[in-house]
């Protein structure tokens, strides 16, 4: 089976041709704003880091900035530098230069203050949308696919439909030689060992304990247990009680597929196959970045209360419990998975659907968050205060 996108230079295949507009530092959004707002085919990633952060969490933007920009999805980019941030905006210039796409830099300072850099920045991003524009899609195999999971606003259905469905579609993929990655650490409290052991290898088992252990240490050195933050009040009125009743629901869309390995936040995927973990939040703004950080080209999002937001690149596809909330959010919602609960379809019947909406998604067709424009409000998880 295939599907059709945009093959780069470095071989990978992206289901959207998008220029990104990358501001290495938050005190570089308001230029990187105005120049997404003038130029149509870009897109921009208005993050809240890069500056008075630990090396290591500047590091860690560092990468995932570099990481954001050699998506597949991404055909060309713009960064956008202040000129004394803590990030290494040179460094992610020359990571993102050696895929083969075409990049440039402007820098604020530099160039004599934000009016002056607007007006070079949409200068520079005119021209490469315009390079890129006539690129044709052509054939992928199905292999080819990295596609990425989560939940969110979640409720009872969550486990017995919506997340069913998209663990149908990840077995599938999987056994086409496709990637699927999965996250949410904080999702996988009390039901870690069942994760344990699909693990490939004893050492993969031991990283997934270790991350969850080093998401609680977390939380403790703050006087606090995970559980004072989880389930969210939004869970709790949807009928979930406690975490591990909410964990043992999130897992199941990743499917029962061994897992073979844990990706760190930054990570992308370069020729890894299977079943992936990436040691992420559950908050919205950041796992979804981390996620189209990886190079997925799509992200299916399971959801019973109902949560609309996308990603800037990555096209997101929802994938709603509940009939109720379906019914409500219809413009939000992209496929009606609740049909399982009320008995007029099955698991199968709707992971099929699901499917071929991934395939046609892939191919170009729009997502109902990406149609809106519902997409903006992205950040990067960081472990550190800042200073």
């Amino acid at each position: 089976m295939e599907f059709f996108g945009y093959r780069r230079a470095d071989g990978k295949i992206g289901s959207r041709n998008h220029v990104a507009v990358i501001p290495s530092v938050i005190c570089a959004n308001d230029v990187a704003q105005a120049i997404v707002h003038q130029v149509r085919g870009t897109v921009g990633f208005f993050h809240h880091q890069g500056c008075c952060q630990l090396p290591p969490d500047l590091d860690r933007v560092t990468d995932t900035l570099s990481s954001l920009g050699c998506s597949p999805n991404i055909g060309a980019v713009l960064i956008v530098s202040l000129g004394c941030e803590g990030t290494d905006f040179q460094k992610i210039y020359e990571t993102i230069a050696k895929t083969g796409k075409p990049v440039e830099m402007i820098g604020i300072q530099d160039l004599g203050g934000a009016s002056r850099a607007i007006q070079a920045g949409t200068d520079l991003a005119q021209k490469l949308v315009i390079e890129i524009s006539p690129q044709q899609r052509t054939p992928a195999d199905i292999s080819e696919i990295v596609m990425a999971i989560k939940c969110g606003g979640s409720d009872a259905t969550s486990g017995m439909a919506s997340n069913c469905v998209i663990g149908q579609v990840a077995d599938r993929l999987v056994d086409c030689g496709a990637t699927v990655i999965f996250g949410e650490t904080t999702e996988f409290l009390g039901a870690e060992h069942i994760l344990a052991r699909r693990a490939a290898t004893p050492a993969v088992a031991e990283r997934i304990y270790d991350i969850v252990g080093a998401m609680e240490q977390r939380a403790m050195s703050l006087g606090c247990d995970m559980r004072k933050g989880q389930p969210t009040p939004g869970n709790i009125l949807g009928g979930l009680t406690t975490i591990e009743e909410k964990s043992l629901g999130a897992i199941v869309k990743s499917g029962t597929r061994p897992i073979q390995g844990v990706l760190n936040y930054p990570d992308r995927i370069i020729d890894q196959k299977g079943l992936w973990i990436k040691d992420t939040p559950g908050r919205e703004p950041e796992i979804l970045t981390g996620m189209a950080a990886t190079g997925a080209q799509a992200m299916m999002f399971s959801t019973g209360r109902g949560a609309p937001q996308g990603f800037p690149s990555m096209p997101v596809i929802k994938i709603c419990g509940n009939v109720n909330t379906y019914q409500r959010m219809e413009h939000d919602m992209d496929l009606n998975a609740g049909r399982i609960i009320t008995g007029e379809a099955n698991i199968e019947q709707v992971a099929e659907e699901a499917f071929q909406m991934l395939i046609h998604v892939l191919n170009g067709a729009f997502t109902k968050n990406e149609t809106i424009g519902y997409f903006n409000s992205i950040d990067i998880h960081t472990l550190g205060p800042v200073i």
